[in-house]
């Protein structure tokens, strides 16, 4: 059994700082089931990456600790960001999110390769609810709760300058919404409902800037090999955060 060390909700809140906040993201060990998976993944390896060495820890956000547009996605892949160690980096949905965020400006480049190969987002930062890679990509309600300190935090962090955030997934959106109050956001009731381009206003509590927040399918195989998501249907949504976190 892993050394659970201290939990999430213990640390997260006197985290000062993004650069801080990632650097104790990378060292948690409070789901054991995580801990196990994550490093089993990197002890056994996929063939083509049979040379490398995994990162094997949870994945920290990524982007600039001023950014005004956030993208929350689900959890880092076993062979993607839990190998490379950056949030989408590496696989098949990375390639996809990175191109678009390439095509419509807010990434330097269209590819992400592995977490030096140069790339840098432009006022956006990419997060997700669950720092560690899942069994069959699905965390359990428990480890989404354990972490959902850390994005609180970091939203917290952001709210100076967040202007609008876009989640990738059903799962991303649900886990996201109860996160928003502690960082003086206003969740309407009824709750915004989860589709591609939804598109809801979440009224600040604090008398700061409202969070514009807006929904697409999931950048997974089985959306963009399927068509359910295509390219254009990305672009159009990241065109409109864009827009309202006044990147244009």
């Amino acid at each position: 059994m892993p050394d659970r060390g201290r939990v999430p909700a213990e640390v997260a809140p006197a985290v000062p700082g993004i650069a801080a906040l990632d650097a104790e993201v990378s060292r948690c060990r409070a789901c054991p089931r995580l801990v196990v998976w994550r490093e089993e993944v990197a002890r056994v390896r996929r063939r083509a990456y049979r040379d490398e060495e995994y990162w094997a820890r949870p994945v920290p956000g990524y982007g600039p600790e001023d950014a005004a547009l956030a993208i929350v996605g689900l959890a880092p892949a076993a062979h993607g960001g839990n190998r490379t160690g950056r949030m989408f980096t590496g696989d098949r949905s990375g390639d996809v999110l990175f191109a678009a965020l390439h095509a419509v400006g807010l990434a330097s480049q269209p590819e992400s390769v592995h977490r030096d190969d140069g790339l840098e987002l432009r006022g956006t930062r990419i997060t997700a609810p669950v720092h560690c890679a899942p069994p069959a990509n699905k965390p359990t309600p428990a480890e989404r709760d354990t972490c959902r300190p850390w994005l609180t935090r970091e939203l917290t962090l952001l709210r100076p300058t967040l202007r609008a955030v876009v989640v990738l997934g059903a799962f991303g959106w649900q886990a996201l919404l109860p996160a928003l109050p502690a960082a003086h956001w206003r969740v309407p009731r009824p709750r915004p409902v989860f589709g591609h381009g939804a598109d809801a206003v979440i009224p600040a509590a604090d008398g700061g800037a409202d969070l514009h927040l807006l929904g697409s399918y999931h950048v997974s195989q089985q959306n963009t090999f399927t068509g359910k998501l295509t390219p254009a249907m990305l672009r159009e949504v990241l065109t409109r955060a864009k827009d309202l976190a006044g990147l244009g």
